[in-house]
């Protein structure tokens, strides 16, 4: 998912943490909060990945699951 500025990636990151922990599931590992342009979320069988548009543009991780049937999420 996007972020449309690191304040923004940040929130959205402690937004999913907070739900997950309330969920009383874990958070293996949070990578990239500090800087805010890629935060990478790791909940064991989940990964979420949260950018900044330039950040998405820049590693166009997409194209490595490319062949991947993919879904889009909706917010509650």
């Amino acid at each position: 998912m996007n972020g449309r500025s690191k304040v923004q990636t940040r929130a959205i990151a402690d937004a999913i943490v907070e739900a997950v922990r309330r969920d009383e599931r874990s958070v293996s590992r949070i990578e990239g909060y500090a800087d805010g342009g890629w935060i990478l979320i790791d909940l064991g069988n989940v990964i979420v990945h949260v950018f900044t548009p330039e950040q998405r543009t820049f590693y166009n991780i997409e194209r490595l699951w490319s062949d991947v049937v993919t879904r889009q999420a909706q917010a509650p």
